[in-house]
């Protein structure tokens, strides 16, 4: 494993701050997830746009409960947000690469406020979609800038810690949700929900605002050009003027990016194949475990079970408030028991809870879906084991699903690499949140058999194949991947790990714009004080 010693470790409160303002990038995303399914469950909301599901679910109590909520422009206002953010994680991707990762942040956060104004004044479901499309933009510039922001401005013995802030954003977004529901649903005059979405501003203006003040990354400045400013700001960051060996690595990173004029071409090379396998596969995996679905279909869900409307809504604020406080312990775990150890406890555990929910939902409504009350002790044992289940998350694929495709690309493809990570998880929110209400007409209880086959599946795949990435600096990386099992042979031998110096004074690695090893339009990876220092 590379030698992270070498690099300052401390973390100051320069650091810690800008951490925290780049961090609530996460309350807009968290936000949505929370109000959304609040608002699907709401009378007033229900009459004025879905007036057929409110008659479906009111008319007839015999109704199939599985089935009451079957409505697929329903599941539009939900789902087009994230098919807009899909879209925008593409875009986002090279505003982050040209203009910086605050910029992208910026304006992610001035987007969501204008959707959230939309939303709130809205008086049709046109003006419903086209608000719920602008958050989407606004949140697939932010997830795509700020884990990448976060990885790169913390130390790297602190780097889990620091972007799991941005989970932890997501989860206070999520229970503030939860907790404004519950509030106005209690509206008289039935405009509360206007109240709920409206409210998103907030979130948009905190991260529009915070972007606007917050520095620019060390490698973020390299990338552009700004040398000078790249090692003053490593120096505030790190908190000492000892920083030429970091310093120097992030400019071997830089060049190397300089030398890639197409991202997007060069990461579909095999010596990438690790990196994209990774943020392809862990997105998708992170929204099969269906946590999403209970998120912002939780009020929906819960009522679908037997519980009123005030119910359903405390019901989840009660996991939202679980949600936020399992994070802590991947916040306090992740930089000492490592990436894998979470991963693989988190996903026993929330297979053994998506059982537990499925028999129990099973037993009570069987196949047909008839309408049953629940005890409250019954209930509660549901709300238990969801709640557990939530935790698992909470403390795993949550955070981490964000956590470790943020941190293991290389800078020459690391906008890019972060664009197919948002884009993968937003397109697959996007599928589950339009089929959701279908699937559980459908496959009934069994749709949490479904989810926990997918989570068996995916613990597996991390058993095998990711590598422990924890206290290794972001720009040596590629050191892990070498030394894998399996990835090592997609690393080729004449590829040296990012900042290592050659052994012979006068040999010069050398990479061309494909990242080949040619003798044409070279482009030196050593920088000039790496140069003096080995040929001396």
């Amino acid at each position: 494993m590379a030698d992270v010693k070498k690099y300052p470790g401390n973390l100051t409160v320069f650091v810690f701050l800008t951490c925290l303002v780049a961090a609530t990038g996460g309350l807009i995303f968290g936000y949505d997830l929370g109000i959304s399914g609040g608002v699907t469950s709401m009378d007033p909301f229900l009459i004025r746009f879905f007036p057929s599901v409110y008659h479906k679910e009111k008319e007839n109590v015999s109704t199939n409960e599985y089935c009451k909520f079957d409505s697929e422009l329903l599941t539009l206002f939900t789902s087009s947000l994230y098919l807009a953010a899909l879209i925008a994680s593409f875009f986002a991707s090279t505003v982050t690469r040209v203009f910086g990762r605050k910029w992208s942040m910026f304006y992610g956060g001035l987007t969501f406020l204008v959707g959230a104004t939309v939303n709130g004044a809205a008086v049709n479901v046109f003006m419903l979609i086209l608000g719920r499309f602008l958050l989407g933009i606004g949140i697939g510039f932010a997830n795509q800038s700020v884990p990448v922001y976060l990885s790169e401005m913390a130390p790297p013995k602190l780097r889990g810690m620091l972007n799991i802030g941005f989970q932890m954003m997501i989860t206070i977004g999520i229970l503030a949700a939860n907790l404004i529901n519950y509030w106005t649903a209690q509206i008289k005059g039935g405009w509360g929900w206007r109240v709920s979405l409206a409210l998103a501003a907030v979130p948009g203006a905190i991260i529009a605002i915070g972007a606007f003040v917050l520095p620019e990354t060390p490698n973020s400045l390299l990338e552009r050009g700004h040398e000078d400013a790249a090692k003053a700001m490593l120096r505030k960051v790190r908190g000492t003027d000892r920083v030429d060996e970091e310093y120097e690595d992030l400019v071997i990173a830089s060049n190397a990016s300089k030398a890639v004029k197409h991202p997007w071409r060069n990461i579909i090379q095999r010596r990438y194949r690790p990196q994209l396998t990774m943020a392809i596969l862990i997105p998708f995996f992170q929204q099969f475990t269906g946590i999403n679905i209970i998120t912002f279909y939780a009020p929906v869900l819960f009522k679908t079970i037997g519980f009123g409307n005030q119910a359903s809504l405390m019901s989840a604020v009660i996991t939202g408030t679980v949600n936020m406080v399992a994070t802590f312990v991947s916040i306090a775990s992740v930089d000492k028991l490592g990436r894998r150890t979470l991963f693989l406890e988190g996903g026993i555990q929330m297979i053994i809870c998506q059982i537990i929910v499925g028999t129990l939902i099973g037993v009570k409504f069987g196949v047909t879906g008839a309408h049953i009350d629940f005890s409250k002790s019954y209930a509660g044992l549901v709300v238990a084991f969801i709640c557990i289940y939530v935790s698992a998350f909470a403390w795993s694929w949550g955070p981490l699903g964000w956590l470790v495709p943020s941190e293991i690309f290389p800078l020459e493809i690391r906008s890019a690499g972060q664009s197919i990570n948002v884009s993968v998880n937003m397109f697959c929110t996007f599928v589950l949140a339009q089929v959701f209400l279908n699937m559980l007409c459908h496959l009934k209880f069994g749709l949490f058999y479904f989810f926990a086959g997918f989570v068996i599946v995916m613990t597996t795949f991390i058993w095998l194949f990711l590598p422990e990435t924890k206290n290794v600096p972001i720009e040596e990386m590629v050191s892990v991947w070498k030394k894998h099992w399996f990835w090592g042979k997609f690393i080729p031998d004449e590829a040296p790990p990012t900042g290592t110096i050659p052994q012979q004074p006068f040999v010069f690695y050398m990479v061309s714009e494909t990242g080949d090893r040619t003798f044409s339009r070279w482009q030196t990876l050593i920088s000039p004080r790496r140069t003096a220092a080995a040929t001396s």
